[in-house]
């Protein structure tokens, strides 16, 4: 039986997909084999290479002059490339930390140069961010970096701030399931293991003139190495990217990214009503800054947020234990979950709290 997986990630994934991948698994298009065991250099994966990217291109309207790489290594190996790549001779960046992973990033980044820390959430424990003025940023820093959603946290920017430099954003959580405008950004990067595909396949979106690497950029950690050799330098993770093509033609068929968006801030606001409304239920986050890809929420007690993810997963609502360093309770509601799979666990939330007044 397939269960409602709340998993912050690796995450749920269309069934249709699923279903899709298991057709072709042994014998992919005719080729008689597996997507796992033909060449990378062969004409099934190719379709699926090129298809891929520029369904990528597509869904989110990645103009020209912007490059896609694919690496492996997951966001937290981005946390160095970025600054290997992006800050050339000056090596200056500014940084915003608005939870762990990119508390995380600031921390790597300082290993190669000048990293102004412009603001960080964790004085208030990541539940709110706030405005920014451009004189708060130097204005001849390589880039700002930012986290678009906290997985952990559940918060997120309202809007993208208005610096004045160009901005690297992780957009692991995010990515195709809110609208975006990469115009607004200098470069995106993130996971696959959220909205696209099985973990293995690291996303990275970067505009042609952002690049300045460092003499010190190992040659696999160099965008341009990959840019060259259209992401084929090395045997690329060949059945991450199959299932992300597959996914990407289901949510081109769904109605792309808009479609996306209007559907996730539904679920978003249904739980976050839901929420706010019970007795027993509290979400911290300030409402301006709420994820609606990830809703944290606790009960009063620690043994009731243990009974309550005990009882959740024998009812098919699982992985809705929260992070080790906020407790309670997340419901991760990606592309993935189903608007019914958020109804139930709607319906739970009120049986429980009518059974735990």
């Amino acid at each position: 039986m397939r269960v409602y997986n709340f998993s912050a990630g690796p995450s749920m994934m269309p069934q249709a997909v699923l279903e899709t991948v298991q057709k072709n698994f042994l014998d992919y298009n005719g080729s008689g084999m597996s997507v796992t065991e033909f060449s990378h250099r062969s004409k099934w994966y190719e379709e699926i290479h090129y298809g891929f990217m520029q369904l990528l291109r597509e869904l989110m309207d990645i103009p020209e002059d912007y490059d896609i790489v694919l690496m492996g290594g997951g966001a937290s190996t981005q946390f160095e490339a970025i600054p290997l790549n992006l800050l050339g001779e000056k090596a200056q960046a500014e940084y915003i930390v608005s939870g762990n992973f990119s508390n995380k990033a600031y921390k790597f980044a300082k290993k190669y140069g000048d990293i102004n820390l412009v603001y960080s959430a964790e004085d208030n424990n990541f539940t709110t961010l706030r405005d920014f003025k451009r004189d708060e940023f130097r204005q001849d820093s390589a880039y700002l970096h930012i986290t678009g959603n906290n997985t952990i946290y559940g918060l997120a920017y309202d809007e993208i701030p208005d610096c004045g430099i160009p901005i690297a954003v992780d957009l692991s959580s995010s990515i195709l399931g809110q609208k975006y405008n990469v115009k607004d950004f200098g470069l995106i990067y993130a996971g696959a293991q959220k909205n696209i595909a099985p973990a293995g396949v690291t996303i990275v979106i970067v505009r042609k003139d952002m690049l300045k690497p460092m003499d010190q950029c190992p040659k696999m950690l160099n965008y341009s190495t990959h840019i060259e050799k259209d992401n084929m330098f090395n045997t690329p993770p060949v059945f991450p990217i199959y299932m992300g093509y597959e996914n990407l033609k289901y949510m081109k068929a769904q109605g792309g990214v808009d479609a996306y968006d209007k559907i996730n801030h539904e679920k978003a606001k249904l739980l976050y009503d839901f929420i706010d409304n019970s007795k027993l239920y509290t979400n911290n986050v300030n409402p301006k800054y709420r994820s609606i890809m990830n809703v944290p929420f606790v009960t009063p007690t620690k043994d009731l947020d243990a009974q309550f993810v005990k009882e959740a997963a024998e009812n098919g609502l699982v992985n809705v234990k929260g992070h080790k360093l906020v407790g309670g309770m997340r419901a991760s509601i990606y592309n993935g979950m189903p608007l019914e799979g958020v109804k139930a666990l709607i319906e739970f939330m009120k049986k429980f709290e009518l059974e735990n007044k």
